[in-house]
């Protein structure tokens, strides 16, 4: 059952797509007060596990910390961060009394699951202008689902968007393109994507193509096509402010960008430097920013990645001045009165900084609405605007698309990466843990970048967080300009790389299977173990392994030098070991908790007692995979 609340004057997000009667009074979980913003309060059993909140920091079960949901652009993800790209305010308290929360609210919002007092679950904003849907089922599983029916279907990427994916942060000529392309062919790693991170542009101008590095484009996309690859370039959120861009002119004779108080355009410095911002809230300026994405699909591209669309600022005009102001005046104090961390706290402090996120307005329906009260609404409805624009520009097309930033709604729209990781074994953990949080919120489709964007990867790291990535929807090795090359072919004994790739491949039709059931039918992909065995008290506790579908389990590797884990099967299951060799070993294991070893070549599944699932022979694309013979293994 569903009941909804409404506070004040909500913004309408468009989150939930079923309509409902607003009920009187207030809900019969938790205390809620009204009159200085908005607070809730529930007071937590010691056995209440906390699910939920999407995109954010540390375990699967939230308790024992707090939580800021504020879409940030943030690239440092320690244990310490308590805001992450996404704004995904649903959560689940499973326990004696199980329920579910939504609270639909644009602006920034706090969680503190049991931080200050370790009994109080307490969720506070500024405003009391919001819905609260209050959710009550048989368990954390029936919660979800009822949830997921009222927010509408899930994405559903082209059947390519499960093949392997390969970035970097640095490929900037056709040369750099064909280079990776042959590292892998050549390798004979399976390999379907390629992407175009801000150097393919032109001056860092959206829906532009370096003239010089990328002449003939069309020609270019083609080519990469006939070898089984398709181009996947980046959109960022801003644009370019530059005489002669017919996007900024375009955008600026319309009216289509974001405004300071006096009706002139906002601009702030991203990669280009100084750019505007698309009112995407606005429905007009939507649709003619998502017209531009034109320019690339008339030229054979059939996939986007949204970056930058917190939207991520630099710095803006007015904290320069700011700044400027400061110096003069810290020039003139003497050296006691110099604190060491002022200044260095107000020059990092220009990024994304609160003041400049006041300093503009949206029109929405006619209303002006400053983008701090609905700051968490801007990635979502650019990759909005993108799929909405392919739904006219080529209707009968299937469009790779996901985005950085989000919202609970831009589900429908496209899948999300989790950001700017690091390559660190426990990123490779949070992102485990993180999986099955993003899929109670709509987002199937997602991934982190494997093998980290940041910092420098090593051999066996990647290789074990390319064996999880196996089983995610978005499986891509991205990194960053300046870090170790980590391209499957760059290292030793590359035969340990393809292998792993190639059961990706080997299982795509049953996870591309798995994943569009789970989107059709309002299910999740990923799910905590206690999702599938509610009555089991120790599956409660494991985060570290994973149910995909209703056939299989997956316990990931995530431990620097490790030969292998300890595993809890909550019954006997079958564990497949896939090797580099295109096979694979099994054997039954009981129920109870095993020691597994695994070598860095091998994939491990467990596959549970009276289920099996199919397997291909690999190939090096998507395209080319024979699914018409295929060969079931488990228990057949």
């Amino acid at each position: 059952m569903i009941q909804k609340y409404t506070f004040g004057k909500p913004f309408e997000t468009e989150a939930v797509v079923v309509e409902f009667p607003s009920e009187k009074g207030l809900p019969g979980v938790g205390k809620i007060s009204a009159e200085k913003g908005f607070s809730y309060s529930y007071k937590m059993k010691d056995s209440d596990v906390i699910y939920g909140l999407g995109e954010a920091n540390r375990g699967m079960n939230k308790r024992g910390y707090r939580y800021v949901i504020n879409c940030t652009d943030d690239p440092i993800h320690t244990e310490d961060k308590i805001s992450l790209y996404g704004a995904h305010n649903f959560l689940v308290v499973s326990g004696e009394k199980s329920f579910g929360l939504f609270f639909d609210y644009p602006s920034e919002m706090s969680f503190d699951i049991g931080y200050t007092r370790s009994d109080l679950l307490s969720v506070s904003c500024e405003n009391a202008d919001l819905y609260l849907y209050v959710i009550n089922g048989e368990n954390a599983y029936d919660i979800v689902r009822q949830f997921r029916k009222i927010i509408g279907k899930s994405y559903i990427p082209p059947r390519f968007g499960f093949g392997f994916g390969q970035s970097r942060w640095g490929y900037k000529t056709k040369d750099d393109f064909r280079k990776v392309l042959r590292g892998y062919r050549d390798n004979h790693i399976p390999l379907d994507m390629i992407y175009m991170d801000i150097d393919y542009m032109q001056d860092y101008k959206d829906f532009t193509v370096n003239e010089e590095n990328f002449s003939d484009f069309p020609d270019f996309v083609r080519e990469m096509k006939e070898e089984g690859i398709r181009l996947i370039p980046i959109i960022d959120a801003g644009v370019k402010i530059e005489k002669g861009y017919s996007v900024y002119e375009e955008g600026v004779e319309k009216g289509y960008f974001c405004k300071k108080e006096d009706g002139s355009d906002f601009a702030a410095a991203v990669w280009p430097g100084y750019t505007h911002f698309p009112d995407v809230l606005n429905k007009e300026a939507r649709e003619w920013f998502g017209s531009h994405y034109k320019f690339l699909i008339d030229q054979g591209i059939e996939g986007f990645w949204n970056d930058m669309n917190e939207p991520a600022i630099f710095y803006s005009r007015e904290g320069i001045e700011g700044l400027k102001d400061y110096l003069e005046k810290y020039m003139e104090k003497s050296e006691n009165d110099v604190s060491p961390w002022e200044l260095g706290g107000l020059v990092e402090g220009l990024a994304n900084n609160a003041q400049d996120y006041r300093r503009f307005y949206h029109v929405v329906r006619g209303e002006r609405i400053r983008h701090d009260k609905v700051h968490n609404l801007y990635g979502y409805h650019m990759t909005r605007a993108a799929a909405e624009a392919f739904a006219k520009i080529a209707p009968e097309k299937q469009f790779l698309l996901f985005s950085r930033s989000s919202y609970i709604g831009m589900h429908r729209y496209g899948g999300i990466w989790t950001g700017d990781n690091k390559s660190w074994w426990s990123h490779l953990l949070l992102n485990i843990k993180m999986m099955p949080s993003l899929n109670m919120c709509g987002f199937l489709y997602c991934g982190a970048d494997l093998g980290g964007f940041g910092a420098d990867a090593t051999r066996d790291l990647v290789l074990r967080w390319l064996a999880f990535g196996v089983f995610t929807p978005l499986m891509r090795n991205h990194a960053a300009v300046g870090t170790r090359e980590q391209e499957a072919y760059q290292f030793e004994n590359v035969e340990d790389f393809r292998g792993i790739i190639e059961t990706r491949y080997r299982l795509i039709p049953y996870l591309y299977g798995v994943y569009t059931r789970a989107a059709e039918e309002d299910d999740l992909y990923f799910k905590p173990l206690a999702f599938e065995y509610p009555e089991d008290s120790f599956a409660a506790g494991v985060e570290d392994q994973l149910m995909i579908g209703q056939e299989i389990m997956i316990a990931p590797v995530y431990t620097q030098n490790a030969k292998g884990r300890y595993v809890y099967l909550p019954e006997e299951m079958m564990l497949v070991k896939f090797t580099k060799d295109h096979g694979y070993t099994s054997q039954i294991l009981e129920k109870g908790h095993h020691y597994v070893e695994v070598a860095l070549s091998e994939v491990p599944v467990f596959i549970r007692k009276g289920k099996c699932i199919p397997i291909v022979k690999a190939a090096e694309c998507v395209e080319r995979l024979d699914t018409k013979n295929m060969e079931y293994i488990g228990y057949c």
